[in-house]
């Protein structure tokens, strides 16, 4: 893995927040967080205190149950030197949408700012912050990425994946006409508005197919999954991992959705 000048630094102390997603049915994707910052300098933890976001509830509008969980999560992630996510809408959480919980309580509401301004999503972390140009990884064949919407509109992630899949050798990328156009999956919205959603995601799906490519890439798994989902429904042979995997150099891993090796 390679550094710029300029930020190799001493190694940081990081807590790894895993995510529900990654931690009940993609365990490999924080596995290779781990390994992606560890090989870049830092020391990462993973509390064991950590909770959900709360994502669910603030999108549903139970701000009361959203606080109670932002508190323990406030908590867990005490004194790190940064809190990392392999999730856009995780981090987007934590950095964009915490704060504004505690505007009743200025004690609570400056815990909420510290850990806001300590929050990163895991590409971006390693790009912008640690400065890394490039992985030593391998894998072999046409990939497309999709731009997961919190990644991209709430966090500015959008040049940092491609900038390292570019320095993965054997891979080439292929962009969809549409990379930016949601998914369909939005959290509570594909099960508010299922038939929206599955119009959504055949649209996706199509531009997927459009690319050739025989990979499709993402930093967040909600969105993985939906489209994974899609995909095996219409018969597609595309496989589907996040990005940090292949970054990490786990792309012989079952794709998404496929069983476990025996």
């Amino acid at each position: 893995m390679s550094r710029s000048p300029a930020t190799s630094a001493r190694p940081r102390r990081v807590a790894l927040f895993v995510t529900c997603l990654v931690d009940l049915f993609r365990p490999s994707v924080g596995f290779a967080a781990v390994k992606l910052l560890e090989e870049a300098g830092c020391t990462v933890e993973v509390p064991s205190l950590q909770v959900c976001c709360g994502q669910p509830a603030y999108n549903s509008g139970d701000r009361a149950t959203t606080r109670a969980i932002a508190l323990q999560v406030i908590d867990a992630f005490e004194g790190y030197d940064a809190v990392v996510a392999p999730s856009g809408s995780c981090g987007g959480m934590l950095s964009h949408h915490y704060p504004g919980l505690f505007d009743d309580d200025p004690a609570l509401k400056a815990r909420a700012e510290d850990l806001a301004a300590r929050s990163f999503e895991l590409v971006s972390f390693l790009v912008d912050v640690l400065g890394v140009r490039k992985v030593a990884a391998r894998y072999d064949g046409a990939v497309t990425y999709h731009d997961s919407c919190s990644g991209l509109r709430e966090l500015g992630v959008k040049e940092q994946p491609r900038g390292l899949l570019g320095s993965v050798q054997g891979l080439k990328l292929n962009e969809m006409k549409t990379p930016e156009v949601c998914c369909g999956f939005g959290g509570t919205f594909c099960v508010k508005y299922p038939e929206i959603s599955n119009a959504m995601v055949g649209e996706k799906t199509a531009d997927i197919a459009s690319t050739g490519a025989g990979t499709l890439l993402a930093g967040d798994l909600g969105c993985l999954m939906n489209m994974a989902g899609k995909l095996q429904r219409e018969g597609s042979a595309v496989q589907v991992r996040h990005v940090a995997e292949v970054l990490a150099g786990m792309g012989d891993l079952p794709a998404i959705g496929e069983p476990e090796r025996s």
